[in-house]
């Protein structure tokens, strides 16, 4: 069996958000067909229970933990020398030192990265052939994190979007292969490093269409009577919590002020003080860590993802999709998922139109047609089979010189 290293910057599992669900179903596709040493951090307490779930999958493997607050301190040395702060906040020598002697005492002939933070414990072995899923042009999120921010963090975040562009730049001329999450996000990079363009494409996310299935019974978690908008995801993550804040404060209202039995319910993990919050507006229900999504989803009656702040492919879209729901988007939540506006997912383009949109469907009823259509398409499209298949073929390729 082939030997790869797979470095992840958060345990992947459970497959539970965004990237974890990505990085996961990497490991289980890779483990198939090669001996995987992973290298990787834990960031969560609680995550420290699943490293034996994950080893089941694994050759040799070294779990960091990676404390938060402590790694954000750590992170300013980079202001010192003049490095994107991502660097320092990922670095560990007890890591480096793992990942010298892997490479020292196995035969590995892969390297896979998942996210930019990682590359630099690879940077000086371009004897074995290196492959970045990038996942999102992380450069780009720092960047819209810098229009929304004061003084000082708008230029912290602008120094970051700068100096992390150059060094995925730079991995990306290193490397034999970049992979994005989606081919929008793909094109970008290409137009920011037209002469690395052969070494870049992507691969798009999959969803478990059994497990997200509007054919399964689901108890209704939600009071009888209501209409409920529902929003899904890590409620810690900037871009989720700045999401619901201005659908809470900017668009809410207006849709309660004309359907006054509307309930907006934010289901996920993690509440952060300013999510917690809302649940004092008129409507609004913040249930922090559910055991399953699906019943909140499947007895919704419209799904909302707002989201002003977004890269890559939204999963928390896919997932709604898949389990038959309108889902009403905003334009950067909708960005790479290729599906028919209006027909298969509609997009909103500000406070009005997402007032507008939502309260049409809500008085409107039922649109089969739009359910059934958002399933077929991810059925068509966002399969992890069909994705992974290129990583195969990455790994198959002939090392660039």
């Amino acid at each position: 069996m082939r030997e790869l290293l797979y470095l992840v910057h958060r345990i992947p599992y459970p497959p539970n958000k965004g990237d974890k669900i990505r990085s996961y179903h990497l490991l289980e596709h890779l483990a198939h067909h090669h001996r995987v040493h992973l290298g990787t951090f834990i960031d969560d307490e609680g995550d420290w229970k699943y490293i034996e779930k994950v080893r089941s999958l694994c050759g040799e493997t070294c779990f960091i933990n990676l404390h938060p607050g402590m790694a954000r301190v750590r992170s300013l040395s980079g202001l010192l020398c003049g490095k994107p702060l991502t660097l320092p906040y990922y670095w560990s020598p007890r890591l480096q030192a793992w990942v010298n002697h892997v490479l020292g005492t196995r035969p590995v002939e892969n390297i896979l990265i998942f996210s930019s933070g990682m590359a630099q414990y690879v940077s000086r072995v371009p004897h074995i052939r290196r492959i970045i899923d990038f996942v999102d042009i992380d450069s780009d999120k720092w960047m819209q994190y810098s229009t929304s921010a004061g003084w000082p963090m708008n230029w912290i975040y602008r120094r970051e979007s700068r100096l992390l562009l150059g060094y995925e730049k730079e991995i990306a001329r290193a490397f034999d292969s970049a992979t994005f999450v989606s081919e929008t996000e793909a094109d970008l990079f290409h137009r920011l490093l037209p002469e690395a363009a052969a070494k870049v494409t992507h691969f798009n996310n999959g969803v478990d269409a059994n497990y997200f299935s509007p054919q399964n019974s689901y108890p209704n978690p939600y009071p009888e009577g209501k209409r409920v908008l529902v929003f899904t995801g890590a409620m810690d993550y900037r871009a989720n919590v700045d999401a619901v804040a201005w659908f809470a404060r900017s668009v809410f209202p207006a849709i309660r002020a004309r359907l006054p039995e509307v309930e907006f319910y934010i289901v996920g993990a993690r509440p952060s003080d300013t999510v917690a919050a809302l649940a004092a507006f008129p409507g609004i229900r913040v249930t922090g860590f559910v055991s399953d999504v699906r019943p909140y989803l499947a007895h919704a009656s419209l799904v909302v993802a707002p989201l002003r702040i977004a890269r890559g492919i939204q999963n928390k879209v896919l997932e709604a999709m898949a389990m038959e729901k309108i889902v009403i988007a905003s334009p950067a939540a909708a960005e790479g998922i290729r599906a028919r506006r209006e027909e298969e997912l509609v997009v909103a383009l500000d406070e009005q139109d997402f007032t507008h949109r939502v309260i049409s469907f809500l008085q409107d009823g039922a649109r089969p047609g739009i359910c059934r259509a958002a399933r077929v398409r991810v059925l068509e499209d966002y399969s992890w089979k069909n994705g992974l298949g290129r990583i195969d073929r990455l790994l198959s390729q002939p090392q660039a010189v």
